[in-house]
């Protein structure tokens, strides 16, 4: 308890001293000043969260935020191409408002998922659920043996049920 309430201390000091810092320099990334605070905020709560001490805080800050940067525009590459497949749709299939959220939501995580994978494990996955070809073909396609490919859609089925 005194170990969380000594570093709940020194994150409060980092964010007095460094959050305006973290935030112009968000706002030039971002162009946008709502953006760069909503993700100055959060780089905190992921600070805050480590519980670990913190020798160089502008460095760590940095380092966080420009990984909740990249995240923010490939969450906003997402929307938008969900938002333009939405738009091709007869209205007749239109859904809630609650229902694209989660759509939108589960399509992030398999994004994420996704993310994690080695690039010939993620394409053979791909390959193999979205286009439907048959294993052989996926080798062929790769230049890998069969076995190989049988290997990596397998690794990629366990990543993405159960996040090895």
């Amino acid at each position: 308890m005194l170990a969380a309430s000594l570093h709940s201390e020194q994150v409060k000091s980092i964010y007095d001293a460094h959050h305006g810092w973290l935030e112009c320099w968000l706002r030039k990334r971002l162009g946008n000043a709502s953006d760069a605070a909503d993700i100055a905020q959060d780089t905190f709560v992921r600070v805050l969260a480590r519980e670990m001490a913190i020798r160089e805080p502008r460095a760590m800050l940095t380092t966080i935020a420009q990984g909740m940067v990249a995240n923010f525009y490939r969450r906003r590459d997402i929307e938008l191409a969900y938002e333009q497949a939405l738009a091709a749709w007869p209205e007749q299939h239109a859904m809630s408002p609650e229902t694209r959220a989660i759509m939108l939501e589960t399509l992030v995580e398999i994004d994420a998922l996704l993310s994690n994978l080695a690039p010939l494990v993620r394409e053979a996955f791909l390959l193999s659920q979205l286009d439907g070809m048959a294993q052989a073909d996926i080798a062929a396609r790769l230049g890998i043996s069969l076995a190989t490919v049988k290997r990596h859609i397998a690794k990629a089925m366990l990543h993405c049920c159960f996040g090895d």
